[in-house]
């Protein structure tokens, strides 16, 4: 049957955007300072003039139908296209005191930071940012509970699952941008045994490794590689941040695997010798990542050219 427009209650589709938001009538209801039976009436009034459940219950609250996961971005960007056009205040940036959360690793932020308070103070003094570490390749949780406003990383297989999800015609709840490319190196200190002769697969496995991993797991991307390869790598460290990965390989005789674009702000990079790696590993793709709810904020979108910005800079510089 098809929809009444002209009867039908918008302020439903703000109860729907809340309960696929929080994927719970009662978290909804909070949110929209309502009542649990206000938000179940307005659901019922909804199922009736779209003719589907739209959610149904599931072990850990409400599950999304089909039609409901199609419906849901649509209502969120036009919610949000018409609260920017409501909102009694654009973002100004020489005038606002917004506070902004980025997760990144250290190496990230080490090469974006000083470019964007530079960026900051010529255009918005007034403005914070807290940068958070990143301890996941898939921030996307991190956006859902808005601990982040932006995450900026390698993030691969979150990146080509997007893209499938797009390209199939699903709903895509997550924006993102190539921000850099770069790639990764072999790195140890000056002197190692390893930096007087050629670095061949050989003795690259046979030496002692020290392994970046944001979340403690002692096996890496470079590890999958060399499993298919049918080799393996000897890990007797691992840690979750770059600088440090460099400190301990500057004065030990571990090696490490750092990205290229990285060693110039180490401090250190007098101190190290850097090696191509003796087989194939992807290249380093740095993307920023964001909740698609976030698309039409005038804040966010500053915010994002800001950043986006950067590279470009850099190069320059």
């Amino acid at each position: 049957m098809p929809i009444n427009f002209r009867t039908l209650d918008l302020n439903l589709l703000r109860v729907f955007d809340e309960i696929m938001t929080e994927r719970s009538l009662t978290r909804a209801a909070n949110k929209l300072s309502l009542t649990q039976p206000a938000v179940s009436n307005a659901l019922r009034r909804l199922r009736e003039a779209l003719g589907d459940d739209l959610v149904r219950r599931g072990p850990r609250g409400v599950e999304p139908t089909p039609r409901a996961m199609v419906l849901w971005p649509m209502v969120q960007q036009a919610l949000l296209q018409l609260k920017e056009s409501l909102a009694p205040g654009e973002f100004i940036a020489a005038k606002a005191t917004n506070t902004f959360v980025l997760a990144m690793a250290d190496a990230t932020a080490a090469e974006l930071m000083p470019g964007l308070i530079g960026v900051m103070d010529r255009e918005a003094p007034g403005v914070s940012i807290r940068v958070v570490p990143l301890t996941t390749r898939d921030p996307r949780r991190l956006l859902d509970d808005e601990t982040a406003d932006l995450a900026i990383g390698y993030f691969p297989a979150v990146i080509a699952g997007l893209t499938a999800q797009a390209q199939a015609g699903e709903a895509v709840n997550f924006q993102h941008q190539r921000l850099y490319d770069s790639d990764y190196v072999c790195v140890m200190k000056r002197g190692h045994p390893a930096s007087q002769v050629a670095l061949t697969l050989e003795n690259y496995c046979s030496a002692r490794h020290l392994l970046v991993s944001f979340s403690g797991r002692p096996y890496g991307f470079i590890d999958e590689a060399l499993t298919a390869l049918g080799r393996q790598r000897r890990i007797v460290l691992t840690v979750n941040q770059f600088f440090t990965a460099g400190r301990v390989v500057a004065n030990s005789d571990l090696l490490t695997v750092l990205p290229r674009h990285f060693l110039s702000v180490t401090g250190i990079e007098d101190e190290l010798i850097v090696r191509e790696l003796p087989f194939r590993v992807p290249a380093v793709h740095v993307d920023a990542i964001w909740n698609r709810r976030m698309q039409h904020s005038s804040a966010h979108a500053w915010l994002r050219g800001a950043i986006a910005s950067l590279p470009r800079r850099l190069k320059a510089g």
